[in-house]
């Protein structure tokens, strides 16, 4: 299933995407004698039993025009408001470990454990969103299109065998960065954390539909242009590693959101850095979930 958060009038509501739209969940749940959570986290809270009630909605909900809102329907981030900071992995795809070095000129060093670092829920927007310039702030204003990992259930000391079991499901983000002020810093947080520095969406695709984390293709264009493109195969640690060591002596609660890192092709690895500007438009997709789409303000 693709579970999204859309926008009706101020209010933020829970829908599913389908052939014919969006679904206001809550609505069809309604009109079916069910009921739901309205939000993503409350549904993500309800388990398994609040998946299995989406699905019966969703289905006896097909070929019917009731309760279903068009295509255009504005989304939200899926989880507007995450309860914690967004878990996010530094290096770790290969070929971007490699071109940073270059671009550095210095030979790539490849980590032995995962790198981490957060961005507060203040970066977060939704699809169609604007990404603020900052431009008083930062003259390197970078992309970064990422497989984000949405954790189901609470997770503490869980071995990466068994680290998918506590998976809710995927989405994309875009880990915008300041380059310059990560460089100034010294570290990765503030760079990448001004306002409106998490694009997240356009849905989030449960695990079951997804499938394995490993082999999906995810791309990013900038006006149209191709600047990333690879595949979640050349992740330098994988989904499971990430959680599983991201959870060690750390809690992980339900709606937590791990960002898996970026491939190869920033602004910041080539050789004449195409920078985003004002009016820029970035598309981050990710095979097997959707394009998130936003535009420089």
């Amino acid at each position: 299933m693709k579970l999204v958060t859309f926008r009706a009038g101020e209010a933020l509501r829970l829908g599913a995407l389908g052939a014919d739209g969006v679904l206001d969940l809550g609505k069809a749940a309604a009109a079916a004698g069910k009921s739901l959570p309205d939000s993503m986290l409350g549904l993500i809270d309800g388990g398994d039993a609040a998946l299995a009630t989406v699905r019966a909605v969703l289905d006896g909900a097909q070929g019917k025009k009731d309760h279903w809102l068009p295509a255009t329907t504005r989304l939200a981030a899926p989880i507007p408001h995450p309860r914690k900071n967004v878990f996010c992995v530094g290096q770790n795809y290969k070929a971007h470990i490699a071109e940073m070095a270059r671009s550095f000129g210095r030979e790539p060093v490849y980590p032995k454990y995962t790198q981490y670092f957060t961005k507060p829920w203040t970066t977060v927007v939704g699809d169609g969103d604007g990404v603020k310039r900052h431009a008083e702030h930062t003259q390197r204003l970078d992309y970064e299109v990422e497989l984000a990992v949405v954790i189901g259930k609470t997770a503490l000391n869980v071995p990466a065998d068994k680290a998918l079991d506590y998976v809710f499901g995927y989405t994309v983000v875009n880990d915008v960065t300041a380059r310059d002020a990560q460089t100034n810093h010294g570290q990765f947080f503030k760079g990448k954390s001004f306002d409106t520095f998490c694009p997240m969406g356009p849905c989030i695709v449960t695990k079951d539909e997804f499938g394995a984390p490993g082999g999906h293709r995810l791309w990013l264009t900038v006006n149209g242009k191709t600047r990333q493109d690879s595949n979640t195969s050349d992740l330098l640690f994988g989904v499971p590693e990430i959680i599983a060591n991201l959870c060690a002596a750390l809690t992980l609660e339900p709606g937590d959101v791990i960002a898996t890192g970026t491939p190869s092709g920033v602004a910041a690895g080539m050789k004449e850095p195409g920078f985003l500007q004002t009016g820029d438009e970035v598309v981050a997709s990710v095979e097997g979930i959707g394009s998130l789409t936003n535009r420089i303000v």
